[in-house]
This record gives C-alpha cells, structure tokens and sequence, in this order.
C-alpha cells in the first residue's frame, strides 16, 4: 500500500516537472518573438514635431518599436545631441544640421557614410497670439520690425547661430538689440512667445508650428533666409544598424512626405 502511494506522488511529481519544463520552454522561445525592436533617435528640433507624427505610423506598419530623445544640433546644453553622444548615453539614430553631422562623423561618434539628407527648413518668426503682426517681408521691413521690437528670442541651435552670428552682425544692427536679445536654450522660442516672456521669436518654421499660444509671421525674406538641411546619420555604436536604416528608409518614403510638408519642411529627396 505504501509502495503504491509513493508511485502514485513519484508520477504526479514527475508529471508537474515535465509540464513545467515544457511551459518554460515555450515561454523562451517566444520571447525573441513578443519582444519589439526597439529603435533610439536622438533629433534636433528641426525635425522633432515630424518624428513625433511619424514614428506612431512606423511602429504600427512594423510592429517595432521608436523612441525619441530631443536635444540641439549644436550648443554648451547638456541636451545637446553632441554632449549626450560625449557622455555615453546610446542611440541608433541622430537627425540633425547636416554640417554639424559630419563633425560628428569625423569625432567618431557618428558612422562616416551614413548620412542621408531628409528635409530643407527655413528659419521663420512668430509673435503671441493675438499680438499685431509686423512686417518682415523685405529685408528693410525685418530690420524696422527686430529694431522696434522690446525683446527678441533665438534658439541655442543651427538658426539662432547664424542671426546671432551672421544675419544680425552683416546687417549692422547686432550692437543695438543684443541687450534685448534672448538666447534660449533648452526650450522652444515660441514657449517664451506664447508666454508673453519675449515680443518676437525666431526659430525653424517647424518648431514655431506646433507651439500653441503664438501666432505665426512668416519665414525670413528670401535675400536673408538660411536653409538648413536636416540629415540622418547611424549613431557609433548602434546596436540596431538594419533596424535603423529600415526607418531612414520610411522617412524618406512617399508615405512620410504629406505630413514633412504639413510641419513647414520641404523633403530633401
């Protein structure tokens, strides 16, 4: 009798081994399956507000997974896309100024070669919601409107270097507004806009638009305007090279252009 309760324990117990081995067994080897890729992006804001629109779309074609991480072109922020690359942190992608690209191409911290040119942006200006809206549309009317304005607002990035350091200089007027002149670092311009902290912005047209609160102006006249070109480029490191080419791909695709277009980019390609 005892013999035959410990056969029974000894198969019931062999029974819940077996069966829990089989369990764990599946479960490994539908976990690669379950488990989605997951992609990095490190983009200035020049192209941020379209990866924001963009990357959605992606994962539901695709099933995998985009991340976002902001940060400037260029700059001493400690968001700067140069300065998290610097410091370790990891990425598969980084859309930015294209110039400032290849520096980090040539430091080692971008693949050489692997830079895809995705948009044009123009740089543009805005004012509060409501506010009157000046005149900008000539080269004269921009110097009447930034010499009448009580405070001016530039990004620590691509387009706030070349007013601060080129446009404003050639123009003659950078020793009468750079005591009114705000740089603005880690933040949007037109945030200090709509908040009434700055009269008027100037800033990509693409990450003027989707800031509500403000108004926006238009882009810089044409003899004075400074197209830059936003590119792709794999992150040094990258630990999902196909992955990430596959959605360079998709941001240059026919798909991608209506909502480029719709943030006041023009596609590169």
């Amino acid at each position: 009798m005892i013999l035959k309760a410990l056969k029974v324990s000894f198969i019931l117990v062999l029974g819940v081994f077996l069966m829990s081995s089989a369990a764990s067994a599946q479960t490994s080897s539908e976990a690669p399956q379950t488990g989605a890729v997951v992609v990095t992006v490190m983009s200035s804001g020049g192209f941020y507000s379209a990866l924001e629109e963009l990357a959605p779309i992606y994962e539901k074609k695709t099933g995998k997974k985009i991340v976002l991480i902001s940060g400037s072109s260029m700059g001493a922020s400690p968001t700067a896309i140069p300065a998290r690359l610097k410091r370790g942190e990891e990425a598969d992608i980084v859309v930015m100024a294209g110039p400032e690209l290849d520096k980090l191409m040539d430091e080692g911290l971008a693949v050489p070669g692997s830079r895809v040119d995705l948009v044009l942006s123009k740089i543009g200006m805005a004012v509060r919601a409501g506010a009157p809206k000046p005149d900008i549309s000539t080269t004269e009317a921009f110097i009447r409107t930034v010499l009448a304005a009580k405070s001016i607002g530039y990004s620590a990035s691509a387009s706030g270097t070349y007013l601060a350091e080129e446009l404003f200089p050639r123009l003659g007027i950078w020793e009468e507004i750079k005591d009114k002149s705000k740089l603005v670092v880690k933040d949007r311009v037109a945030t200090w806009v709509a908040r009434g902290d700055l009269e008027i912005g100037f800033q990509q047209v693409a990450e003027l638009l989707p800031v509500s609160g403000i108004d926006f102006v238009g882009p810089l006249p044409e003899e004075i305007q400074k197209v830059t070109v936003f590119s792709s480029g794999l992150a040094a490191g990258s630990k999902q090279v196909a992955e990430a080419k596959q959605f360079v791909q998709f941001l240059t695709s026919a798909e991608a252009r209506p909502i480029i277009i719709k943030q006041g980019l023009e596609p590169a390609q």
